[in-house]
């Protein structure tokens, strides 16, 4: 009987709020990864990895080196590693994949593990509601934004897109932090509806910010992966269950 793991993890949100706390996080990012190496079967990171990312053509935002070298380190070992673009991410192109080794995936994905199903995602976008957040991700995803963007001098574009992000956390506080309760909770109430029509064991989303392992009418279980600003959360599947962990709270 294989000992391999499956392992998830999400929102890391890098380079926020200040240089030196993400440096911190980076390193202990870089320290369960580490930790995992040695029975891990596949590592999915499912989104905001970054609290910002954009790819010029010879450009990419400077720091995090020890993380994307860890990461390599890994898939050059042969253990599979995938990334799910985010909303703080939306602008990942090949990088990943040629430098890295990495799997990337825009949209979320179903896979199969020891007969359980697995449906994989960041999950920005998904459910009811959030509607001026659907609208924003077609423009930024268009191929139009981009082109434009891409025309800004780095410099200005990352102080841009900084400033945008701050203002968003202003915005929103601490309304991550909160359960909202099974039926204001969008990626739980997609979870339910999606059901339906498809057969899934677990749903592993990001994004959500607030650890939860929930049960969906009997059939399945919804896992956010929560963050790492606060909790510090992964999941593994050791080929029987789901377990949410905490590393180093």
């Amino acid at each position: 009987m294989s000992t391999k793991k499956i392992y998830f993890a999400s929102d890391f949100h890098l380079g926020v709020p200040t240089h030196e706390s993400s440096l911190k996080r980076e390193k202990l990012v870089c320290k369960w990864l580490d930790s995992i190496k040695h029975d891990a079967a596949e590592i999915f990171l499912v989104g905001d990895l970054f609290d910002f990312w954009y790819e010029y053509k010879y450009t990419i935002p400077k720091g995090t080196t020890r993380l994307l070298g860890k990461i390599a380190e890994i898939t050059d070992s042969g253990i599979p590693v995938h990334f799910f673009v985010g909303n703080h991410d939306l602008w990942m192109k090949d990088y990943f994949i040629e430098e890295l080794g990495v799997q990337i995936h825009h949209q979320p994905i179903t896979r199969t593990f020891s007969n359980k199903v697995f449906f994989i995602g960041h999950g920005d976008g998904l459910g009811p509601g959030d509607h001026w957040y659907k609208f924003l991700r077609k423009i930024f995803a268009s191929k139009v934004c981009q082109w434009l963007f891409s025309r800004l001098h780095p410099n200005l574009a990352f102080w841009i897109a900084k400033k945008s992000s701050k203002r968003s956390r202003v915005i929103t506080g601490d309304s991550d932090e909160k359960f909202l309760g099974q039926e204001n909770e969008w990626l739980f109430l997609f979870s339910r509806d999606y059901l339906k029509e498809h057969k899934v064991d677990y749903f592993i989303f990001g994004h959500r910010h607030l650890p939860l392992d929930l049960d969906v009418d009997g059939k399945a279980r919804y896992i956010n992966l929560g963050e790492w600003i606060n909790y510090n959360t992964y999941a593994v599947f050791d080929g029987t269950n789901v377990e949410l962990k905490t590393f180093e709270k």
